[in-house]
């Protein structure tokens, strides 16, 4: 199976189109036609469905893209790593963090690391929810970055705790449980989840720690400008990291619910798979990343 032959029927996978394909390659339209059948022909499979509108992928065409994609993926860090190691910091690097690493540790790395290493490439990512480290284990980003997740199995990931961190209950500002005092008092509110499910999230948590049910599910968001917008907005309740909540872009339309309880405390880390802290750019953004914790620590 030729590599040549795999990108170009990932690419007309990415593009819906073989001519679309062929250009982003470089190549004409019957040389990368005739390499994607020449691949179908070699796994006795079709794996491009053709109509007047462009191609997309059949059901064996989509097992093959996954792991093609996979593939390229390791290919490329398998390349950077080798060029890092010979003393070229080279490359790319791909990372996912919550919004409050986004906000108060990511802006201080990557002024430090790209002052540093000028030619890697970052790319971040931002996610809400971050527990089940999907993305990293995946392979899709070399370091995520968030709340450190419960019950990892030893050695799965590589933990780096970087700094404590509060979340908090919020409501609009007026809101009639602005003043509650117990999470008890707001079991019977709908709250903003966050996460592939409401059992599974931050919220879940913070009652689930103080011995109580979880709270009725009035929507589910993946996004921080979401949670905001809809807490904001309505008679919804959420939970927002504090220095979120507490910043006057948040603050002007929501109020931090004081329970006796207190807010969730969690720990932000930085994290990778085994295979990744390989890396040498890996590494290097992790120390600068423990750096700007500190800066931030040091700051206030």
């Amino acid at each position: 199976m030729k590599l040549s032959a795999l990108r170009a029927f990932m690419a007309a996978i990415d593009e819906g189109s073989l001519r679309a394909a062929a250009r982003r390659l470089n190549v004409s339209q019957p040389a990368l036609t005739k390499m994607v059948r020449e691949l179908e022909r070699e796994l006795a499979a079709s794996l491009l469905a053709r109509s007047t509108t462009g191609v997309v992928a059949t059901a064996q065409g989509k097992v093959l893209y996954e792991s093609a994609c996979a593939t390229e993926r390791e290919l490329g860090r398998a390349v950077d790593q080798i060029r890092q190691l010979s003393g070229r910091m080279v490359g790319e690097l791909n990372i996912a963090a919550v919004p409050v690493a986004v906000m108060l540790l990511v802006p201080e790395a990557l002024r430090t690391f790209g002052r540093e290493f000028p030619d890697i490439q970052l790319r971040v990512s931002e996610e809400l929810y971050i527990e089940q480290l999907g993305r990293l284990r995946k392979g899709e980003v070399d370091v995520a970055i968030g709340p450190t997740p419960e019950n990892l199995p030893h050695g799965d990931v590589v933990i780096e705790p970087l700094m404590q961190v509060s979340l908090s209950v919020v409501v609009r500002k007026g809101h009639p449980l602005a003043g509650a005092r117990s999470l008890a008092e707001l079991t019977e509110a709908r709250w903003v989840f966050t996460g592939a499910a409401a059992d599974a999230g931050y919220a879940s948590k913070l009652f689930t720690r103080h011995g109580l049910p979880a709270p009725r599910t009035g929507a589910l968001v993946n996004s921080t400008l979401g949670l905001v917008s809809i807490v904001a907005s309505g008679d919804l309740v959420g939970l927002l990291p504090t220095p979120i909540a507490a910043h006057p872009l948040a603050a002007a339309f929501l109020s931090i619910v004081p329970n006796r309880e207190g807010p969730l405390e969690s720990t932000i880390s930085a994290m990778a798979k085994p295979d990744a802290m390989l890396k040498p750019a890996t590494r290097h953004f992790i120390a600068h990343l423990h750096r700007a914790a500190h800066h931030l620590m040091h700051s206030g």
